[in-house]
């Protein structure tokens, strides 16, 4: 919800800093939303339910959904591609088209977006929510992110019409340059690659 977090969990998280318990009561997407948008500072908002994932669907019942599909991709280098849009970093990520598969989408959305072909398309990395008004309603965006590769290190070319100022490669050494300036969720996603690329296994 534009800079601030709805978390659902049935404990309390570490690592949290200040976040504000809400109870069910309180749960009503569009009043949350509306209430963050006046807001100097993000915050985080906390609800402990037993069972999270029952919740959050039946929430989804009552609110526009819009599907969205992206990528992480990494080349050959080992470095993942990052765009600058509209002033923050952010993933190549789009809405599917009528009747799309949403692999298809994440695909398309890639190679459309910065200009590269992509060469594996793998398992679904992630799936994230975040909210938004359209045409003065609340809605929620859903966007399933999917590990992709590119061969060697192209050349990016950034779709300008998207507002795409800039495509680039980023070695995962660089990613505080992106966590200092992008979205918390694409924060949350960069974070992961940096988890998932630090364990040994």
């Amino acid at each position: 919800m534009n800079q601030n977090l709805l978390i659902l969990a049935d404990f309390v998280p570490q690592h949290l800093v200040n976040p504000q318990t809400i109870g069910l009561q309180e749960i009503d997407i569009e009043k949350l939303f509306k209430a963050s948008t006046s807001l100097s500072d993000p915050i985080t908002y906390l609800l402990i339910l037993p069972d999270p994932t029952s919740f959050f669907k039946s929430l989804l019942e009552n609110i526009k959904v819009i599907k969205a599909a992206g990528g992480v991709v990494k080349n050959g280098h080992g470095e993942y591609l990052f765009i600058h849009r509209l002033g923050k970093w952010d993933l190549p990520k789009g809405k599917l088209e009528e009747d799309e598969k949403v692999r298809s989408a994440a695909k398309r959305e890639v190679e459309e977006e910065c200009g590269v072909k992509v060469d594996y398309l793998g398992a679904k990395f992630c799936t994230t929510y975040h909210t938004y008004t359209m045409r003065g309603k609340v809605v929620l965006k859903q966007t399933n992110w999917y590990e992709m590769g590119v061969n060697k290190s192209p050349e990016l070319i950034p779709q300008l019409e998207e507002d795409i100022d800039e495509a680039a490669w980023v070695d995962i050494e660089d990613f505080d340059t992106i966590l200092d300036d992008t979205y918390p969720l694409i924060a949350d996603i960069a974070k992961s690659i940096l988890y998932q690329s630090s364990d040994p296994q």
